[in-house]
């Protein structure tokens, strides 16, 4: 009899456990993400689309990833005419919990979105169907960001021609299609630091332009905080494996023997006004690394960068740039 009833009680606690798993995942499934829309309307004026311009194409780089990069040739620059037609693939074959494409952000796509549906997406993850968005775009470091840069890259990207285009839809892998709509968050910005703390100002430029996420390690596609900027994440290319390198100050591996020049030269070498990307071969190392679009940053913005990263602790790590496939 006691027998039976241990039975009873057992498998009521697990209906009742069942019960609470199917429920927490239909509100995930059918609740979230829920990030409430803001009360946003953009000003377009040509002061804040050359402001959104230079952001878009040489700080946050969102025409890296939102536009058909020639991968044949060093650095991958974009092709000219596809600024914002979007079709980038990120998938399985480089490590990513299913098939992420990178969506038209043109007025053909965008056209009837709302500023602040438009805001939401890139600071917050949720777009305007509902759905969470893969944090390849960085919304979590977006939403701390100046509203009025964000302001401005709207009203940058409705100012550039549409492209007619619809890239395939994203299409996440279980279990990271129920766990990716836990991610959309509220914006939380802060005021864009005076340019005169260059250290402060550089750490907000740091954000902007995404370097914590390709220059730290990952484990399970989350950034292993404690390894922040030492290097060594790697990036499945289609002859290769990339590691990123470590910009730590690091006098031997990292970048403490560079000099404030050196680390601008380094970045200011491949202004396409005057360095053209040579075409690559087959065993040629390939690199994610946007050189060309971060070329085209102001030299105070890269001082700046320079001033953070040296005030970082340093971590020695020793990263093996590239191995052939």
């Amino acid at each position: 009899m006691k027998r039976k009833i241990w039975v009873w009680i057992l498998g009521g606690l697990l209906s009742a456990l069942v019960l609470v798993v199917a429920g927490v995942m239909l509100y995930i499934r059918f609740a979230l993400p829920n990030v409430p829309l803001q009360n946003i309307t953009v000003k377009v004026t040509p002061e804040n689309v050359e402001r959104g311009r230079y952001l878009a194409n040489h700080v946050t780089v969102c025409m890296d990833c939102h536009s058909t990069r020639a991968w044949d040739r060093f650095s991958g620059p974009p092709i000219p005419g596809t600024l914002g037609k979007g079709g980038e693939v990120f998938d399985h074959k480089m490590g990513f919990p299913g098939s992420f494409s990178s969506p038209n952000i043109t007025p053909f796509n965008l056209g009837d979105w709302t500023d602040a549906e438009i805001y939401r997406a890139i600071t917050s993850g949720e777009g305007r169907d509902g759905k969470a968005l893969f944090p390849i775009m960085p919304y979590f470091a977006y939403g701390t960001l100046d509203t009025e840069d964000i302001l401005s890259i709207i009203a940058y990207v409705r100012s550039i021609p549409a492209i007619r285009n619809t890239p395939p839809p994203s299409n996440p892998a279980f279990p990271m299609n129920l766990v990716l709509r836990t991610f959309p968050t509220a914006a939380h910005p802060v005021t864009r630091p005076s340019e005169s703390d260059s250290v402060k100002y550089g750490e907000y430029l740091v954000k902007a332009s995404g370097c914590i996420e390709c220059h730290t390690q990952a484990k399970h596609g989350q950034i292993v905080k404690a390894l922040a900027f030492s290097g060594g994440r790697e990036f499945i290319m289609p002859n290769g494996v990339l590691a990123s390198p470590n910009i730590t100050p690091d006098m031997e591996t990292g970048i403490g023997k560079m000099s404030r020049d050196d680390f601008i030269k380094r970045f200011k070498g491949y202004d396409p006004s005057n360095y053209q990307a040579p075409k690559l071969g087959p065993k040629d190392m390939k690199t994610i690394m946007p050189w060309i679009m971060y070329a085209g940053m102001d030299v105070k913005d890269l001082g700046a960068i320079y001033n953070y990263l040296r005030s970082l602790p340093a971590k020695k790590n020793v990263v093996a740039r590239w191995r052939p496939l």
